[in-house]
């Protein structure tokens, strides 16, 4: 199928997208039964060459966003991306098991017998954010692989050096035929999107999500997304302050917030609401003792995600009843090369507070006062389901409320982020913060096609003694009315 041309796309790279998808196709449709044995091999060629770059990776994330930790490069996106292949690794025999099911009556007497055969899709298009560049193409192309198909990559533009790294890996590692990768700017992200994958998996912003899902309905294409959204915590009367604080603003402040699950707003009872900046205070001085010259403080990925942070705090000083900057070495921020972000605590604002409308996806943390828990709930409630929610506290009464009044994602209970680490638990949101899940098991599912196999007994005339055959008589009248009841 010839995809209309993308303003502003070279006529060769899409040739090359294209013919790329078009191989693929080929060479799985000529592969025929996708093994263990050969998806085991494909996983193993991804976490040998996850494993032999890691240190690259770290320098090409860090060179992308200017300062990023090396610890928190190895930690998310390498050695989440590993576990991610060896836990496929380890299950996919199991999960690529024939799925017996029940057979209806009177089939099931008369010999029938059905199945789910999970087979591979064929070719899944991963479109990759900047956040966590190579953890979000790796990770679910862990499932992907399990699940024995292809993948064709396109990586984020924002993160040029580990893009074209990725690049290289997946060329070192892998034949074009089994994954390949398309690197460029927003006008080949366009192209991509609108291929007639058998798949597509598309990790990024809920207003970009609207896009590919569009390009994607064109060719009918299924599509997951991993989105985000305002993810909520909730600080309980019962709750251990002096443990919750810490747990959270560890959460807040990885990767300076550029985080889809990270802590977006903290909800805490009114009476609490001092305690509880000066313990956020605490723990960041802690962690952070400075933050323009720390090289374990990331800074913001580009300019335009440093200046939206900057519209933020210039609103909330309009909107708030206060906006705490938190700098534990009073360093001079007008002297900021990096464009670093101080992590700030933005006070009671209103919910016409640009931080209370858009995922802020940065070190900036709104908290709300509340009276009565049930409050939190019905605010929760109205506005779009989030990609996760949190819950600090030791009253089972309200954590059920909590879990079973809200609708989110994923959620944690006294900790942040913990659910993605994970493997067996599905990751994905739910309405404007994704729809689908990959990870474990259910990542396999998402990339396979469940098919449902009867197989009918030899000989036995089963369609004439249930009643389907015509001329219609006694047979066909016993089977309605077995059927027709309550």
């Amino acid at each position: 199928m010839n995809a209309p041309q993308i303003n502003n796309l070279d006529a060769d790279t899409e040739f090359k997208m294209q013919a790329a998808l078009a191989a693929q196709k080929n060479s799985y449709l000529a592969e025929g039964d996708v093994s263990a044995k050969t998806r085991i091999d494909r996983i193993d060629r991804a976490i040998d060459v996850l494993v032999k770059h890691s240190e690259q990776i770290s320098e090409a994330m860090n060179t992308d966003f200017g300062c990023r930790p090396r610890q928190v490069n190895l930690m998310t996106d390498v050695t989440g991306s590993i576990e991610c292949m060896k836990h496929s690794r380890k299950h996919l025999k199991r999960w690529m098991k024939v799925e017996k099911r029940p057979t209806m009556f009177p089939l099931n007497l008369l010999g029938g017998r059905s199945a789910i055969q999970y087979q591979p899709k064929g070719v899944v298009g991963v479109l990759a954010p900047w956040n966590f560049p190579l953890g979000m193409v790796f990770e679910p192309l862990a499932g992907v692989l399990a699940a024995g198909n292809r993948a064709m990559i396109k990586p984020s533009e924002f993160t040029p050096a580990t893009s074209d790294l990725i690049a290289n890996m997946v060329t070192e590692a892998f034949d074009p035929e089994e994954i390949t990768v398309f690197t460029g700017g927003p006008e080949v992200g366009q192209a991509f999107s609108a291929l007639p994958f058998d798949h597509m998996i598309f990790t990024g912003a809920t207003s970009v999500a609207r896009h590919i899902m569009a390009a994607a309905s064109r060719n009918l294409v299924p599509v997951t997304l991993e989105l985000g959204g305002k993810s909520p915590v909730v600080i309980s009367r019962s709750a251990d302050l002096a443990e919750a604080i810490p747990r959270i603003m560890v959460g807040k402040m990885l990767n300076a917030g550029q985080v889809c699950i990270a802590p977006d707003y903290l909800m805490v009872p009114e009476e609490n609401i001092e305690e509880v900046i000066s313990l956020a205070k605490d723990s960041i001085g802690a962690m952070y003792p400075s933050l323009l010259d720390n090289d374990q403080y990331t800074a913001m990925v580009n300019d335009r995600h440093y200046q939206r942070m900057q519209k933020n705090l210039d609103d909330a000083l309009g909107h708030a009843e206060q906006v705490i900057s938190i700098n534990p070495a009073v360093e001079d921020f007008a002297n900021n090369p990096l464009q670093k972000v101080a992590p700030t605590l933005i006070i009671n604002p209103d919910d016409n507070a640009i931080c209370m409308q858009d995922e802020i996806f940065g070190p900036l943390l709104p908290i709300k006062t509340y009276q009565s828990f049930e409050d939190t709930i019905n605010y929760i409630n109205d506005r779009p389901r989030p990609l996760a929610a949190y819950y600090f506290g030791y009253d089972k009464t309200e954590e059920e409320r909590f879990l079973t009044g809200t609708t989110s994602g994923g959620a944690c209970v006294n900790d942040v982020m913990f659910h993605m680490l994970q493997k067996d638990l599905p990751f994905g949101g739910v309405g404007p913060s994704g729809m689908g899940a990959y990870h474990g098991i259910e990542g396999f599912k998402t990339f396979s096609h469940a098919k449902g196999i009867y197989r009918q007994p030899k000989k036995i005339p089963v369609a004439k003694l249930a009643g389907f055959m015509p001329p219609y008589g006694d047979a066909s009248e016993k089977s309605i009315k077995q059927k027709v009841k309550r």
